[in-house]
């Protein structure tokens, strides 16, 4: 079957976006399309002011079984120096898709079921929060098909895990589920089944969404900023962010709706 121009779906309630993978039909495998279609959902929920917390879920049996290893198999048959340029620019571009999960301002929970393996890890990584089905199953699997992760896992999961449990995994390429998820830090929840699984994913995103977005996106951005620059310009960024940001009107909804005793409503202004 041809794969789908855009594998997803998504669906809205309130300020959540939920980005459903939805190409059952392959295990929602991840072709050259999945990427393009990634990057462009995500830089509209970026630029949506709606939008607070966007889920990613899945339909059918698996999140995703990673890349499409028939699509690419095709080209590997087709391989010659000009191809192999081609071939670079491919991962870029692959990249690029992933990249735009971790540059959304707007926290990205995972929700997993099942099988996500191989590129699956690579999306995961890139996302804010990872919650799993007691069933799920993870594997960074790349070296068990003769190539190297390329689309953000060797990256990003060694800041998540810690190099010792990630070494181990990358480089045997076993697979692990849901309680060593849990223990290594990979995922923060697991859930008995995929109902519950999407009732908790709600939850939290609507903890999130019901809190400053200004505050929630501009504690992500340091986040990241922390992490790739270190603590001291760390701090110091944080320092100009609320310099030039304090007070902010859901700042003063907050005092009114403490002094109230009401929940507040933030406006993100």
């Amino acid at each position: 079957m041809a794969e789908k121009k855009n594998p997803f779906r998504v669906e809205r309630e309130g300020h959540i976006a939920w980005l459903v993978l939805d190409r059952p039909e392959k295990r929602n495998a991840m072709g050259i399309s999945f990427y393009d279609g990634l990057a462009e959902h995500f830089a509209a929920f970026d630029e949506d002011s709606e939008v607070r917390v966007v889920v990613i879920r899945a339909e059918g049996k698996s999140f995703t079984t990673g890349t499409d290893l028939g699509e690419l198999g095709s080209m590997y048959n087709q391989m010659d120096a000009g191809t192999r340029e081609k071939m670079r620019l491919m991962i870029l571009k692959a990249q690029g898709g992933m990249n735009q999960i971790e540059k959304c301002r707007k926290p990205v929970i995972a929700a997993v079921h099942s099988h996500c393996l191989g590129g699956g890890v690579d999306l995961l990584s890139a996302c804010d929060i990872r919650i799993a089905t007691a069933d799920a199953v993870f594997g960074v699997r790349e070296v068990k098909v003769a190539f190297i992760a390329d689309v953000g896992t060797l990256q990003r999961l060694p800041h998540i895990i810690g190099h010792g449990w990630f070494r181990e995994l990358a480089l045997t390429g076993r697979d692990f589920g849901a309680e060593e998820a849990l223990k290594m830090g990979f995922i923060t929840r697991i859930c008995p089944d995929r109902e519950a699984l999407i009732a908790e994913a709600r939850r939290l995103a609507e903890e999130i969404a019901a809190c400053s977005p200004l505050a929630v996106q501009g504690t992500k951005d340091v986040l990241l900023y922390s992490r790739d620059k270190g603590i001291y310009p760390g701090l110091e960024y944080v320092a100009q962010k609320n310099a030039a940001a304090i007070p902010s009107e859901d700042m003063i909804e907050a005092a009114m709706a403490f002094m109230e005793k009401r929940a507040p409503v933030f406006k993100g202004k």
